[in-house]
């Protein structure tokens, strides 16, 4: 996809190459797509990507906060954390599972598989959208979450027809 540096093409293929074995070790997940979230791309930046695994290429990209409990003072740094209360995200790879309407209107819930993220559902950490977070890239930085990977309500959109059309989780990596 244009517009995407050599770098984070090779950060993007390294995290691929750890999912398909996750996805390899598991029917339970989707083998033609998954989500990923590189944490080291500034916020008002496309941080998130939609990857067609059979194509081996990136088929989308957009928009998503962190938690403002990952901020640490210094820019470009963040910090993460598991911990209940901490609004941090936490790295790691999740599988997204059933929807639901809460507050923030549709979201899904996310279950963390590594140790890095296991109390992600205990945490209440749900994908969904907000409408502060922008749909185009901007300069800066963007608004922040509780710990939810958070998006705008247009990419959310798109997101979420590729979730509700699966018939298997897809699971969603997040890295730094």
């Amino acid at each position: 996809m244009e517009n995407v540096n050599s770098k984070t093409i090779s950060r993007i293929d390294y995290q691929m190459n750890q999912l398909k074995k996750v996805i390899k070790s598991d029917p339970k997940f989707n083998k033609e797509v998954a989500f990923l979230i590189d944490m080291k791309i500034p916020s008002g930046k496309n941080r998130f990507f939609v990857y067609d695994i059979k194509n081996n290429k990136i088929i989308d990209k957009g928009i998503v906060a962190h938690g403002s409990g990952s901020e640490t003072g210094i820019q470009g740094k963040l910090k993460f954390s598991n911990v209940s209360n901490s609004l941090s995200t936490s790295l790691g790879n999740y599988y997204i599972g059933n929807y639901y309407y809460g507050k923030f209107g549709k979201a899904y819930k996310l279950y963390g598989l590594d140790k890095t993220n296991d109390n992600a559902f205990n945490r209440d950490i749900v994908f969904h959208y907000y409408y502060d977070v922008p749909y185009e890239e901007k300069d800066g930085y963007i608004c922040n979450s509780h710990g939810c990977p958070m998006v705008n309500k247009n990419f959310f959109e798109k997101i979420a027809k590729i979730i509700d059309k699966s018939d298997s989780n897809i699971l969603l990596s997040i890295y730094y």
